[in-house]
């Protein structure tokens, strides 16, 4: 156990972070770290320990036990556990307000979780091209999740008269056992053998489910991708996501979107850049010419004297707002090319342009005199 993090360090929060903290920041670490994203040596170690990090502080019982013990506190086979042979079971099993109770006489008093709960968020990654994300595409990809009964609404009884309050623990889903220690009497709270924790017998199983409360299901799931998304950004599958709980509903799935690169257009938010080779004589002259943009071609007039790197905007062009604000702007990046194999007639021309030009000092050597001062 002394090799383990603070569980607080590996999701980056504070010890009194909510719920809601813990959950925000467990899905900002298990998208970076999932195997099927992240192929780095260490990706699957450091996702298994967000996961345990995750699973103790989300769940108040854990996370109680943890913020007195640390990581002794589920230490089962070092010998660490300060609550070993009070009661028997796992640590986890212990109810701390009845055991600090027997000590101080009060203490705050924690319970299983029962009744119906929430599944977890799933995340999973597609790749699409780069036209696709501008535009938008209907794509379709295969699922597998755990969908509820629809004959039981997940409660795994043939009917509502096959559901039965356990007998042995009344409801609460826990017993408590009481033990005479060297500290006097110790009382200790465990599931109830029972029921399992649920607080409840089902006495006929649904036939459809088998008792479960769900099914399996293998599907192809139709994804709209919206016109304008960006690498990074996530599409939510409402109920796709891991199943519930005792009838709870499931969570939902998470598909994050990676946009491969275009070999020309390159993308900056919801602007667009793109370089255009022209001759040094059309930049010298100007000339109309009809760019590629991210919606087809478009004219753009290219002044007379275009420098190299010259910066033109097509305002407009650019990439569609994912929220419906503005459009961005495309940008034309003028890359002058300069001939390397010219003919004896255009070496004679460009001669006679050599000599037609003034006679004063030349732009190297006006440079060049900075540097003599």
């Amino acid at each position: 156990m002394a090799n383990k993090r603070d569980y607080y360090e590996v999701l980056g929060i504070s010890k009194g972070s909510g719920k809601e903290e813990i959950k925000a920041a467990y899905r900002k670490l298990a998208k970076k770290y999932h195997p099927d994203v992240n192929k780095a040596p260490d990706a699957e170690a450091k996702f298994k320990e967000v996961q345990e990090a995750y699973d103790v502080l989300y769940d108040d019982q854990k996370k109680a036990a943890y913020d007195q013990f640390g990581h002794a506190a589920f230490d089962q086979n070092g010998g660490q556990n300060p609550f070993q042979g009070f009661g028997g079971g796992a640590f986890q099993d212990v109810d701390l307000g009845d055991l600090f109770g027997s000590f101080f006489g009060g203490g705050r008093r924690t319970r299983p979780q029962t009744g119906p709960r929430r599944g977890a968020d799933a995340f999973m990654r597609i790749k699409i091209n780069f036209m696709d994300a501008i535009k938008g595409k209907k794509v379709t990809i295969p699922v597998t999740y755990d969908e509820q009964c629809t004959r039981c609404g997940g409660t795994g009884a043939h009917s509502t008269s096959d559901i039965e309050t356990c007998s042995t623990c009344r409801g609460s889903g826990y017993v408590k056992t009481r033990q005479q220690t060297i500290f006097g009497t110790m009382e200790s709270q465990n599931t109830c053998p029972t029921c399992g924790g649920k607080g409840k017998i089902i006495r006929n199983a649904c036939t459809t489910c088998n008792g479960k409360g769900y099914n399996h299901v293998k599907t192809d799931l139709d994804v709209n991708i919206p016109a304008g998304i960006n690498s990074g950004q996530q599409i939510r599958i409402s109920g796709k996501g891991e199943r519930g709980h005792d009838g709870g509903t499931n969570g939902d799935l998470f598909i994050e979107v990676a946009v491969q690169p275009h070999e020309f257009f390159q993308r900056d938010g919801n602007d667009i850049h793109l370089e255009i080779p022209i001759s040094f004589v059309d930049a010298a002259m100007g000339i109309d010419v009809e760019v590629p943009t991210v919606y087809g071609d478009v004219l753009l007039k290219i002044p007379a004297g275009a420098q190299p790197d010259k910066v033109l905007k097509l305002k407009g062009k650019g990439v569609g707002d994912l929220r419906g604000g503005s459009p961005g702007d495309q940008y034309i990046h003028l890359k002058i090319q300069t001939p390397t194999n010219l003919s004896r007639r255009q070496q004679e021309l460009l001669k006679e342009f050599q000599k037609e030009a003034p006679k004063n000092e030349s732009m190297f050597d006006k440079f060049k005199r900075f540097f003599k001062n």
